[in-house]
């Protein structure tokens, strides 16, 4: 069965614009566009849709999506199979955010008291959620599942002290960040307290240090916007650069 570009819209939700910015960046070609330009789809079309929603519901961008699904091994059962493992992941988070909601409720109603991880275990899920929307794809690229799975458990596991202590050291390493660069020498000594506070807040998650990783992290901080944004906007336009370059001194030393 045939469907029209229309037809396919009112289906799956997706607008014939964006079908056809699909078809154009080569992500959803139709089966076959008749003299006058109107375009067809069939069910291998409709199926690749589907896979295609699914990876863009995990936020995934246009141009990861287009290189999984056109590699030459790419498995559609394998491809629902992982979407299933995504989403229930997903579907915890937001379980763990739901019973802690309702147990505060019940802790006020009730005079109930809650303990403090008690208070902030869905809130470390939604972090972790998060990180994983933002950043997961890269990190997991370049680290492996089992790092930042192990990572993430790390995280699970934080006393409300140890939150608070990774959170006070975050914000003396952007205020020491902020003095070295007025400085402006990524190798001097307050350069280098620098790149050792960022050392003991990576430790904080990771569960072993290397100095390869610490490097390969912030060659990530200038290669990825993202990260390079989240040192820019809390200390000062050029600071990931400047701690790029302080922990490539630190970690070569």
């Amino acid at each position: 069965m045939e469907y029209t570009i229309q037809e396919l819209a009112k289906l799956s939700g997706v607008s014939t614009r964006t079908l056809r910015y699909y078809d154009e960046i080569g992500l959803l070609k139709p089966a076959r566009t008749n003299e006058a330009g109107y375009r067809f789809y069939e069910q291998d079309e409709l199926d690749m849709l589907q896979q295609i929603l699914f990876y863009r519901a995990l936020d995934m961008k246009l141009a990861t999506i287009q290189k999984i699904i056109q590699a030459p091994d790419f498995q559609q059962k394998e491809a629902l199979e992982s979407h299933r493992v995504a989403l229930l992941q997903r579907k915890q988070q937001l379980d763990q955010l739901l019973q802690t909601v309702e147990q505060s409720i019940q802790s006020l109603e009730e005079d109930i008291p809650m303990t403090n991880e008690e208070k902030f275990k869905g809130f470390k899920e939604k972090l972790i959620g998060d990180n994983e929307k933002q950043y997961g794809e890269e990190i997991r690229e370049k680290y492996g599942d089992e790092t930042v799975d192990a990572s993430n458990a790390k995280l699970r596991n934080m006393t409300e002290k140890q939150y608070e202590a990774m959170q006070q050291l975050e914000h003396q390493l952007f205020d020491r960040l902020k003095e070295a660069m007025e400085i402006g020498d990524t190798s001097s000594d307050i350069a280098m307290e620098v790149a050792e506070l960022h050392k003991r807040w990576l430790s904080f998650n990771w569960s072993k240090y290397s100095k390869e990783a610490h490097a390969g992290l912030a060659q990530m901080y200038v290669a990825d916007e993202r990260f390079t944004a989240y040192y820019d906007e809390r200390v000062t336009p050029g600071a990931a650069q400047f701690l790029h370059d302080a922990i490539l001194v630190y970690t070569q030393n």
